[in-house]
């Protein structure tokens, strides 16, 4: 009896809590590139690359810089095994992104002016933002927030993206999956990395805080702007997701029962 009491109290924390924690997304070695293009790169103006390189793979043309700087260590790739690899590495977390069950459907919706939790959003077609979009973390160093879009991802001048309620470590977790070309518009402050399956537009004077510009197929066109690249944070090895702890404790439960079982047993005979 008693042993069965034990294994309820153990199962009893599972209540209301999902078997399996939202999957992800790894950069491989993509996560190395603030910039990463399938056919050119060009640049006009002052542009600054800060924490990651410039690539291009398969194409090999790499323009405007200078002008525009790559902060050191980082440099070029063009045409080489490290872009080639980068792009495959891109494609994989592109796959994994679009493969997400989404959180919400915001099809038709606007983001400006939305406040969103941790998650997998989904747009059938286009996506738009005009004004502000807030992440709100809620505190954890692991939130991921995913957006998945059909078609094209487009801002407005002087829109921008925020997160609120940051963990401890760096905002280096939020996905822009885009079915075929991003354009952010002139002075759009941006966050996260940009993983478009065709080509990406930054007009003049936007930004990317904590991610990258990074095209499957088309180019990269940049234009007098700041990226400061942020690899994802999450590892899928390190520890057990939120969600999948009590199952741990559940698993090292269930092993102890048959020594406490025999303990109670040896208890009554005396």
């Amino acid at each position: 009896m008693r042993s069965k009491i034990f294994i309820l109290l153990a199962i009893a924390p599972l209540a209301g809590v999902p078997l399996k924690a939202q999957a992800a997304i790894t950069l491989g070695s993509a996560g190395n590139f603030a910039v990463l293009a399938g056919s050119t790169v060009t640049n006009t103006g002052n542009t600054v690359i800060n924490n990651g390189n410039v690539g291009v793979s398969p194409g090999t043309a790499i323009t405007g810089f200078p002008p525009g700087t790559i902060k050191a260590p980082y440099a070029t790739d063009m045409g080489d095994a490290a872009a080639a690899q980068a792009q495959t590495d891109l494609t994989s977390a592109y796959n994994a992104a679009a493969g997400l069950a989404p959180t919400q459907t915001l099809t038709g919706t606007d983001l400006g002016g939305l406040t969103l939790t941790p998650g997998v959003y989904f747009f059938a077609s286009s996506a738009q933002l005009t004004g502000t979009l807030t992440l709100n973390e809620q505190g954890n160093s692991d939130a991921q927030f995913v957006f998945q879009i059909g078609s094209t991802l487009t801002t407005a001048s002087a829109s921008s993206v925020v997160s609120i309620n940051t963990g401890s470590t760096p905002d280096c977790n939020v996905f822009w999956q885009v079915g075929s070309s991003a354009t952010l518009g002139t002075t759009t402050a941006f966050e996260g990395h940009i993983l478009a399956l065709t080509s990406i537009t930054m007009n003049t004077g936007a930004t990317i805080a904590d991610g990258s510009a990074l095209a499957s197929n088309g180019a990269v066109t940049l234009d007098a702007n700041t990226i400061t690249n942020c690899a994802s944070s999450i590892s899928p090895l390190a520890v057990p997701q939120p969600a999948t702890l009590p199952l741990v404790f559940l698993g090292t439960m269930l092993l102890a029962l048959p020594a406490l079982a025999m303990r109670t047993r040896k208890l009554h005979s005396h």
